[in-house]
């Protein structure tokens, strides 16, 4: 991995990663705004500026906080969310509505009331019960709602089973069945208070390869046809998802956007051209491949146990409770020692966090410097999915988080502490 020294220690976006370890503690999520704001020029340049009526959704979940959804907003995006706690951040942050899409595959009454109660641009569809329900909130509500049905568009793709979403046998989308998809379809198109704008799809996460996003595509597109054929219906909107792979290690070589939506773009308009159709609106779903890499995170070396012969074991001041996916999927990360970023590696170890869990391992056979009691270990490419996964298992606080520009760091989320641990924690009346 590339990185930057200065005096021996890591920089990051101009910031000196010992300093801020120093000022702010760890373990510490650290994000470069510059390199979040590089990732969303190169979608501008190389996708939203090169076509007409395509967007890009940034994907919450991979890091939802105020500032993060600040930053997504001026670079003129639009936003996906999953549940009422990204809706509800969106809302506090004041992220216009209408670039607003609401996802995800079990959406509670509460949620799609708050959805429509805030006006979302789109709600996409995940399940067969959902019509039904926006449409009877609509009708509530007197309002109309867009929508677009998630399918699963049954492509295979080279990823971990566990970040694979677009097999048949998936809780996400609905098949592409005769006898499930286009009874929805028709209902959708026959529903006064739903407006059906397409289809969306997203085949995985961590993919380095097209195919499975061009086979997606082609399928898509043949619902479209169908679905013109049937009922002569003309599809607005089609989302692609994401699932761009970043890099977390150096055995990963990740593509430019384009990799991706060049090619998809050439079938959709060549698909325009033969039918003679309207060019549908393409959104595209980008959440890791915008914030991983410009993530790291600070941890504090504590115990050392050395077994002769076998390995050597530095623990950390955190692990699974601020980065669970190594655990929950065997997810490989790489790093440095932060004070000693510039020194070569002499030794071999295993970086273990502190949580009661023999899987609470964040890097195995990592090869290090002399490795001592306080010294700093930085994690690469934690941006996505390690805020967001956070928890409190041995009651372990979550990291504070801090933003980076140009030599400036400040907080954007503070440190847990303990009393916010247990704040709704209470003990019953009888056990007093």
């Amino acid at each position: 991995m590339e990185f930057e020294t200065k005096n021996g220690h890591l920089i990051w976006d101009g910031c000196d990663t010992v300093a801020l370890a120093e000022k702010f503690g760890t373990p510490l999520y650290v994000f470069s705004q510059t390199m979040i704001e590089e990732k969303c020029q190169e979608l501008q340049r190389d996708f939203v500026e090169k076509y007409d009526k395509v967007r890009v959704a940034f994907a919450s979940k991979a890091f939802s906080t105020l500032a993060m959804l600040k930053i997504i907003q001026q670079q003129g995006f639009s936003l996906d969310v999953v549940s009422d706690g990204e809706l509800y951040t969106a809302i506090k942050a004041d992220f216009p509505a209408e670039q607003i899409e609401m996802n995800g595959n079990n959406k509670s009454i509460e949620e799609l009331e708050m959805a429509i109660d805030y006006g979302v641009g789109r709600i996409i569809v995940d399940s067969l019960q959902e019509v039904d329900l926006i449409a009877a909130i609509a009708k509530e509500k007197q309002k109309v709602v867009n929508i677009l049905f998630r399918i699963t568009p049954e492509v295979n793709v080279t990823t971990h089973s566990f970040i694979s979403t677009g097999q048949k046998d998936s809780k996400f989308g609905i098949p592409i069945d005769e006898e499930i998809l286009f009874p929805q379809i028709k209902k959708a198109i026959d529903t006064p208070e739903v407006n059906f704008l397409g289809f969306h799809f997203h085949v995985g996460s961590q993919l380095f390869d097209n195919q499975a996003h061009l086979a997606a595509v082609g399928i898509a597109l043949d619902l479209v046809k169908m679905v013109k054929e049937r009922y002569n219906y003309v599809i607005e909107e089609l989302n692609f998802g994401g699932g761009f792979g970043v890099r977390y290690t150096d055995a990963d070589q990740p593509k430019p956007f384009s990799y991706f939506t060049d090619p998809m773009m050439k079938v959709v308009l060549a698909f325009c051209e033969k039918e003679s159709y309207p060019q549908p609106a393409v959104v595209i779903e980008p959440g890791r491949s915008i914030v991983a890499e410009a993530g790291i995170s600070l941890h504090t070396i504590g115990a050392i146990k050395e077994l002769p012969g076998l390995r050597k074991y530095v623990s950390i001041d955190g692990g699974m409770t601020d980065n669970i996916r190594p655990g929950l999927y065997q997810a490989e990360y790489t790093g440095v020692l932060a004070n000693q970023a510039d020194q070569p590696a002499t030794e071999t170890v295993t970086v273990s966090g502190k949580a009661c869990e023999s899987t609470d391992i964040l890097v195995k056979d990592i090869q290090l410097p002399k490795v001592e009691a306080g010294d700093i270990f930085a994690t690469f490419s934690t941006g996505a999915y390690g805020y967001s996964m956070a928890n409190n298992y041995n009651k372990l606080a979550i990291p504070a988080v801090v933003l980076t520009k140009a030599g400036k760091a400040e907080v954007i989320v503070k440190r847990q502490s303990l009393d916010q641990i247990i704040q709704n924690e209470v003990i019953p009346d009888f056990l007093q």
